[in-house]
């Protein structure tokens, strides 16, 4: 378990995944400074570079939504103080609209979102890529987090519980990516003190291949909820994100 002295540029972190990564920088003896974009707008090209040369970070997690521009920017800063740089993506650039080829995806697959989000995301990975080639594109998937806070899958299917009598309705034809929180922020971290480079798939699914039923009802296992799963066929995919299964622990290990 590698250390991670010095001052870690985290952005995003008024988000889900960010503090989980903040917390993993402090255990690792490492010191947190987060973008505060009221302070320095991440558009404001000067403002940026003089921040970035008062913080001097020792590493940059970009996990923050923002203009691929924003992205693009902190990669070349990085590149050019030959500093760790970890941004996160998404599955969601493999899209999952009628016509989308279906998975389990590779990292060296081409994305072929074309709704907002996934498009949005899939220009970020170019951004990055084109700014500073060695450094690491994490695409992941859904993320659950026991605290059940935020925007995470546990507060989204107790709210649907909640709203249908405790009830839970699950493709079971749907394998999707997913990965405990703090799995993600333990990978993150790790990558950001390894000499991997490149694009990685962080997802605790890939080789358990559960369906979304599977899923639900270990989640609910795990946090203590009493959920009825009603399991259909409405949706027919393999989202998961495979390749680098020895990133992440499984999602079933967590009991």
């Amino acid at each position: 378990m590698a250390r991670m002295d010095g001052t870690w540029l985290i952005t995003g972190l008024n988000g889900t995944v960010a503090p989980k990564v903040a917390a993993r920088v402090v255990e690792l003896g490492g010191e947190v400074v987060g973008w505060d974009r009221a302070a320095v707008p991440p558009d404001d090209v000067e403002a940026g570079e003089a921040f970035l040369a008062e913080v001097r970070p020792a590493g940059i997690f970009h996990l923050g939504m923002g203009a691929e521009a924003w992205a693009g920017r902190l990669a070349a800063h990085a590149r050019e103080h030959a500093l760790p740089f970890v941004v996160t993506s998404s599955v969601s650039v493999f899209g999952d609209a009628p016509g989308d080829p279906d998975g389990p995806f590779r990292p060296g697959d081409t994305p072929t979102a074309r709704d907002d989000y996934g498009s949005y995301k899939a220009r970020c990975e170019q951004a990055v890529r084109a700014a500073y080639p060695e450094a690491v594109v994490a695409r992941i998937g859904w993320q659950a987090d026991p605290d059940g806070v935020g925007n995470n899958m546990v507060a989204q299917l107790a709210a649907q519980a909640e709203a249908s009598g405790d009830v839970v309705r699950a493709s079971r034809r749907w394998r999707p990516a997913t990965s405990w929180m703090a799995d993600t922020a333990t990978a993150l971290t790790d990558l950001a003190t390894s000499a991997r480079t490149g694009t990685v798939h962080l997802d605790g699914n890939a080789a358990d291949a559960w369906s979304f039923p599977q899923v639900v009802r270990h989640v609910a296992r795990v946090t203590g909820h009493a959920w009825t799963v009603e399991e259909h066929e409405e949706l027919d995919h393999d989202t998961r994100l495979v390749g680098d299964e020895d990133l992440i622990r499984p999602f079933s290990a967590r009991t």
